[in-house]
């Protein structure tokens, strides 16, 4: 993900830190104490809540005071938050409202294991996620309508263009673009999703740009990830193919994801609160800290930033592992192994 800025960028950037619920705390704490160890005081983290123990307590699950923090910081690093499984008034997932509110429209998650370094870009502002849900006939026909955009379509895909392009100087080789739509069916949506992502990328000369139908493409992803490198989707289909492309990169507990506005960026494991183990010191810490990686790089900080990537990449490859992974180690003896690498 390309950096605001560089490293020589004014200190200390002011952060916040979000724990939310479930293992969302811990994890957030971990991440916190890893980056503070690499950027010594080049950070200033500065606290704020939201979720359902939020909802719980005060009627709103993202307080107002909440977003004016986070008008004054450059970013945050948020962990996990608990939805009802049933419909309760008022309550409305605070992610999605914090997306619309900050107009976070890019959601990029990177799938980095071995041979496979791709990143998902996901549109993450419309698609069926728009929420516009009504009864045809109540308890029997329901309708989602799902909303593409010429607009949304066009800076989504020249974000993930731009993302593409930085890439490929950073690693010295061509850079790749795959668009994924279903517009042989969806021949509207897709069909203007398809047409408007490929003629941003026609501005783009110097990357290679292919498209695939989602169903072949999650196919596919499974068979060759190497192959990737920069994928643009619609909401929805870039959903499904984060959480396969993280099965394979090593498993929900140790993927971050970023989403991204013009002037702020949210990163968050992708592993979710996971309430049957909060507490009990058990979480994998990895996905947070990978994460708090993404922002720093967001936010100017990108030799930090790789720093970080390098420190995760060994103690995947031989440190402790949580039991998520097959291990018997907890969140804190995968904290201490990362500091000892610092």
């Amino acid at each position: 993900m390309a950096p605001t800025s560089d490293d020589s960028a004014a200190v200390p950037v002011r952060l916040a830190r979000i724990g939310g619920d479930g293992i969302g705390p811990e994890v957030v704490d971990a991440a916190v104490r890893v980056v503070n160890a690499v950027c010594d005081d080049r950070i200033e983290w500065v606290g704020a809540e939201m979720g359902w123990r939020t909802f719980e307590r005060t009627d709103r699950a993202l307080p107002e005071v909440t977003v004016e923090i986070l008008d004054n910081c450059a970013g945050a690093l948020f962990g996990a938050v608990s939805s009802p499984s049933h419909a309760v008034d008022g309550y409305r997932s605070p992610i999605v409202e914090l997306r619309r509110r900050l107009d976070l429209y890019a959601n990029v998650r990177p799938l980095k294991s071995g041979p496979i370094d791709t990143v998902v870009v996901r549109e993450n502002t419309e698609g069926l996620y728009a929420g516009r849900e009504r009864w045809e006939r109540e308890g029997e026909v329901a309708i989602a309508e799902r909303v593409i955009s010429r607009r949304a379509t066009e800076r989504i895909a020249r974000f993930a263009c731009e993302l593409a392009r930085s890439r490929a100087a950073r690693r010295g080789r061509g850079a790749r673009l795959t668009v994924v739509h279903k517009a042989n069916v969806l021949r509207r949506s897709d069909g203007l999703f398809r047409e408007t992502a490929l003629d941003v990328a026609a501005g783009f000369p110097e990357i290679a740009v292919e498209e695939q139908l989602v169903d072949s493409m999650v196919y596919r992803l499974i068979l060759e990830p190497e192959r990737y490198d920069v994928i643009v989707a619609p909401n929805l289909y870039g959903d499904i193919l984060s959480d396969a492309g993280a099965a394979l990169a090593g498993g929900l507990g140790v993927v971050g994801s970023a989403n991204c506005g013009e002037g702020f960026c949210l990163v968050e494991p992708v592993h979710g609160s996971a309430p049957d183990i909060a507490g009990r010191g058990i979480a994998n810490p990895i996905a947070a800290v990978s994460a708090a990686a993404l922002l720093l790089e967001r936010v100017g900080f990108a030799a930090d930033a790789a720093r970080i990537d390098e420190l995760v990449a060994a103690c995947r490859k031989s440190g402790p592992r949580t039991p998520d992974r097959g291990g018997a180690a907890t969140t804190e003896d995968v904290v201490a192994d990362l500091l000892a690498r610092v």
